[in-house]
């Protein structure tokens, strides 16, 4: 653990201990949340501005889409700055931009500074690539399971825990305020217990950018793992953009608690994201890869019963699904961090720019396809999505 005087100083190959991959998970975790708290608030959001559920739900699709321009200009910023340092300025912004959230007088202005703060809320991709550099390679897999263990978890409590403190404070307003608070919080620890590391090549911004460009080029395998990210994150945020209205109405007619509740479902995924990187660090990545997408595809017509009316086919297809598309995340992320040691920032701003460019996608389809069809579109959207992804696997593998 760091003393009180300052970070932790590790030796290049010393690998991660158990207490600090812990603390990245946490901390990753934490701060995904924010582009998530509003999900199962869709419903109060609405209400409270008078509009219907497809103009709330392109809240999700501007966060998410804020979110993407996040990853490509600022995660590249990790292979040339101070990691510690660059990671507390931006909890601070977020800090900043959520409670402003908070007071926002209409859905327009509630849009606007969303899609702002989802912009330098991308601390959890750069926790991700830090715990990558510093893991030893013979735990590489391991830990970045772990952490991605994390992320996932905070995005299953941010969905629990915002439906929660809006439940309990009678306002969605309240979740605004109690993640700025979160955030500073947060910022804190990280300053003082966040480990140094060697900053990366000095280079100019935008050479740094460009270089994405041909790192994409020139490495088939992170172009081929961006498709099954893009195509699984899309299906993923079509379920949860449109769920909370699902949940919702009849004949669920579940509040905002228990909305936020049916998203800790999705636990099951977390515990499969450590389970796929011990399967990636054994060599078995694309049997993996297979098995996963073949699941999501399974989940979406198991979903798609009763017209989504009955609800254990609902929480049985949830928990497929999440399981799946968070396992080939994991699965993703592994595979990609084999490459290019000295840019792993960048490897990282280009799977999860794609990755949650597909998570707009979905977000936007979803609400299309739901004040179209309802339900049954929303899934049949899904499958299409997961059927594209297994096309690709079985035909790049």
């Amino acid at each position: 653990m760091a003393s009180e005087r300052g970070p932790v100083r590790l030796p290049a190959d010393a690998g991660l201990s158990t207490g600090m991959v812990t603390l990245f998970a946490v901390a990753a975790g934490m701060a995904v949340a924010n582009i998530y708290y509003a999900q199962p608030l869709l419903t109060a959001i609405a209400r409270e501005f008078g509009v219907g559920s497809g103009a709330a739900s392109q809240l999700v699709t501007v966060t998410t889409a804020g979110y993407a321009l996040g990853l490509v200009l600022v995660v590249p910023l990790a292979d040339m700055r101070d990691r510690r340092r660059l990671v507390v300025t931006l909890l601070g912004i977020v800090a900043v931009l959520q409670a402003l959230s908070a007071a926002a007088p209409t859905l327009w202005a509630l849009t606007v500074l969303s899609g702002l703060m989802s912009v330098p809320a991308v601390v959890a991709p750069i926790m991700v690539a830090f715990a990558a550099t510093l893991a030893a390679p013979e735990q590489r897999g391991r830990a970045t399971g772990t952490v991605m263990s994390g992320v996932l978890v905070g995005v299953l409590l941010a969905r629990a825990g915002g439906g929660l403190v809006a439940d309990w404070a009678g306002s969605w307003r309240a979740v605004h305020l109690t993640a700025a608070a979160l955030m500073v919080g947060l910022a804190v620890v990280l300053h003082r217990r966040l480990p140094d590391a060697p900053v990366g090549e000095r280079t100019r911004y935008r050479a740094l950018l460009r270089s994405v460009a041909t790192i994409v080029r020139e490495e088939p395998v992170l172009r081929l793992r961006c498709v099954y990210g893009f195509l699984g994150f899309a299906g993923f945020s079509a379920f949860w953009a449109s769920s909370a209205f699902l949940l919702g109405g009849p004949p669920h007619g579940m509040g905002e608690a228990l909305i936020g509740a049916f998203g800790l479902l999705g636990v099951v995924g977390a515990i499969a994201a450590r389970t796929a990187g011990r399967f990636v660090d054994r060599g078995r990545e694309k049997a993996t890869t297979g098995v996963l997408l073949a699941l999501v595809l399974a989940s979406w017509g198991v979903m798609a019963v009763d017209g989504g009316h009955w609800l254990p086919a609902l929480v049985i297809g949830a928990i497929a699904l999440d399981l799946g598309v968070q396992g080939v995340q994991v699965t993703n992320l592994s595979v990609i961090y084999r490459l290019r040691p000295q840019a792993r920032a960048r490897v990282t701003m280009a799977y999860t720019g794609t990755y949650f460019l597909g998570g707009a996608l979905g977000s936007a389809a979803s609400g299309i396809a739901y004040a179209a069809g309802g339900w049954p579109a929303v899934c049949l959207t899904g499958a299409v999505l997961a059927a594209a992804a297994l096309g690709v696997w079985v035909r790049v593998g």
